[in-house]
């Protein structure tokens, strides 16, 4: 198995097509595999602290205490899957949650579990989960052509959505015949057989780790990227605006089960009927996206999601799993509008940090909004909480007149540009020498000075981004139409980074339009810091 793709098709590929590549394929089905068995692991823990009559805020922990470490290790995991092989990292990731979850099996078989050790595992759990998703994002633009990426992200929604259909449908019937110590054990089967294909998928080694960065400039470098992005972070707003009120459903639903009289299998139901609306997604969101803008998706997606989040707090039982298909439905449409466009956006030195950060805040928010309704429904009721939530969803979706993706979101040209003409040194500086400070000097007409203000400060925004983090542009009072752009990078291997790995097709576009504007060669020019 290689991850070498197809060549590009001269027409506009299916939903499917990424299945027909065989890397993508098995990888994809070892990932579906290891959500069911996760799905089926917090339904599982989730019904245990139910008949425990752990109450509200216990059970919502098990949504919190599972996204919590997204919070403290999403940034250092992106890292990682940057400048270690992916490969290797996403196999002993597997490797770890199999054994965490053959030690809850254990456990749960001897009859020693606990409300505080089954959170703990899970914390655990979402530890290692949280270590490996931004390599798992990562792997998906090696796996398939540019022009499958977003089939490829709706059916990386599907894996996961899928296995919402199928998990906890799955773990409901398991726990009413075998008990919940059968439940953890498929769970860790299902990490056997991400691991077994990860072993047999023959990716040719990932190129840069002999010259791979230090951590905390790696991670200092990701962080200055989204900072300076703007169209990654309006992405970003987007996805906080959705979870927050988004995880008062996957907190509260088994309080809503609980109270509709339903035991392990209904509530299995009640998931698996989100996890059928989002496969349902798969099918109709291409249709969808091709009449309809992305930004209005995620207005119609905020709207639909809402809906299923006051049904399940007003309905009955069946006509709930009727409104719940349409919050599936509208939870695969946010999730896969949001990912494809952080992919195509996001250049290859640093989309593992880039989707780090997006995790960071998608789920964390969801972690943290988890805990916060799990304490409004003690307070005022299971059913009160979710009509909050449903209410401030409906006010989402408003707002995407006001706060839309910004215009070249998941559309400008990321592809790696490497042509730099290498300066003639008096001094060669060691890799960790620095700061760097950079001068480049224009000569403009006056009648192109606006617009080449407008220009540079474009391109003030790539050398942010790329590596620089103090930018400048300066107007000489000596010589007429001099223009002196002055950017400080924190050491000479950051700035050959920035030169040599860095640049996108866009990045070049931008210094080419500022070069549009002046009448002769800028001169550019190096200095170290000395003191």
């Amino acid at each position: 198995m290689t991850a070498s793709a197809p060549p590009t098709p001269t027409k506009a590929p299916s939903a499917w097509a990424p299945l027909a590549i065989p890397a993508f394929r098995i990888l994809w089905i070892a990932q579906l595999g290891s959500n069911i068995g996760t799905w089926m692991q917090t339904v599982g823990a989730q019904w245990y602290l139910v008949e425990a009559a752990a109450g509200a805020t216990l059970i919502a922990l098990v949504q919190t205490a599972s996204l919590a470490p997204s919070l403290l290790l999403s940034l250092p995991s992106g890292v990682l899957a940057d400048v270690l092989d992916r490969r290797r990292l996403l196999i002993w990731g597997s490797a770890a949650s199999a054994v965490l979850a053959a030690v809850l099996t254990a456990v749960s078989a001897a009859g020693a579990l606990t409300p505080v050790f089954v959170l703990a595992i899970t914390f655990l759990l979402g530890v290692t989960s949280t270590l490996t998703s931004p390599a798992w994002q990562a792997i998906q633009p090696e796996l398939v052509p540019r022009e499958m990426i977003g089939a490829s992200s709706a059916l990386g929604g599907a894996a996961v959505n899928g296995a919402r259909a199928v998990g906890p449908a799955l773990a409901g019937v398991v726990l009413s015949f075998f008990g919940a110590p059968v439940v953890f054990g498929l769970n860790a089967l299902s990490f056997v057989g991400a691991v077994v294909a990860l072993i047999a998928w023959r990716r040719p080694p990932q190129e840069g780790l002999d010259d791979r960065e230090r951590f905390i400039a790696a991670l200092r470098a990701g962080v200055r990227y989204v900072v300076s992005a703007r169209l990654v972070r309006r992405i970003l707003l987007r996805s906080a605006l959705f979870a927050a009120p988004a995880g008062a459903l996957w907190a509260l639903l088994p309080l809503t089960a609980e109270r509709m009289g339903l035991d392990s299998t209904g509530y299995g139901l009640l998931l698996g009927a989100l996890g059928v609306g989002a496969v349902l997604g798969i099918v109709l969101l291409p249709l969808v996206r091709k009449r309809l803008r992305d930004s209005v998706v995620l207005g119609l997606s905020a709207v639909l999601f809402g809906l299923g989040t006051a049904g399940a707090a007003l309905l009955t039982f069946w006509p709930a799993t009727v409104v719940l298909l349409l919050a599936g439905l509208a939870w695969i449409g946010t999730l896969t509008v949001l990912n494809a466009n952080l992919q195509l956006t996001l250049p290859q030195w640093v989309r593992s940090r880039g989707a780090a950060v997006y995790i960071l805040v998608f789920m964390g928010t969801m972690s943290i909004s988890s805990l916060v309704w799990g304490v409004v429904a003690q307070l005022i009721g299971e059913q009160f909480a979710l009509l909050a939530a449903a209410a401030l969803l409906l006010i989402v979706a408003a707002s995407i007149r006001f706060l839309p993706l910004l215009p070249g979101t998941g559309t400008i040209d990321r592809t790696a540009a490497t042509c730099w003409a290498t300066p003639t040194l008096q001094v060669e500086p060691e890799p960790t020498d620095g700061p760097v400070l950079v001068e480049v000097a224009y000569r403009v007409p006056p009648e192109h000075l606006s617009d080449f203000l407008a220009a540079v400060r474009l391109l003030g925004g790539s050398r942010r981004r790329t590596g620089a983090y103090r930018w400048r542009v300066y107007r000489s009072l000596e010589e007429g139409g001099v223009m002196l752009e002055s950017f400080l990078v924190p050491s000479w291997s950051e700035y050959r980074r920035q030169r040599t790995q860095r640049l996108t097709g866009r990045d070049r576009e931008m210094e080419q339009d500022v070069r549009a504007l002046v009448t002769a060669d800028p001169t550019e020019r190096h200095y170290l810091g000395a003191g």
